[in-house]
């Protein structure tokens, strides 16, 4: 199932909270993409947080997987999860 992981940051932070934890959740990121679970990772163009697509078998495996990312464990950023289904409506041309 694809799933749709819209970065939140926590109010009332700095980016220097965030130095001390970037290279192992950039670590963990690539790890991830490697085993085609993050299947793509993007930074929003008006804001500095990211949207990733996973590859998970559902919501719950996605809250667990994005867990483990040192920016979630020290309560820096969270995510908005959104499962995501197939388009159904190109079965419309095909009737």
């Amino acid at each position: 199932m694809k799933i749709l992981a819209i970065e939140k940051e926590m109010p009332n932070l700095s980016s220097e909270d965030f130095k001390p934890h970037l290279q192992e959740e950039a670590e963990i990121v690539y790890e991830l993409y490697q085993k085609n679970i993050i299947r793509e990772i993007y930074f929003r163009t008006d804001k500095s947080s990211a949207v990733l697509v996973l590859e998970c078998s559902d919501k719950t495996e996605a809250e667990k997987i994005l867990s483990i990312l040192p920016l979630v464990k020290n309560n820096l950023i969270n995510f908005e999860i959104i499962p995501l289904k197939a388009y159904p409506g190109f079965a419309r041309l095909f009737k």
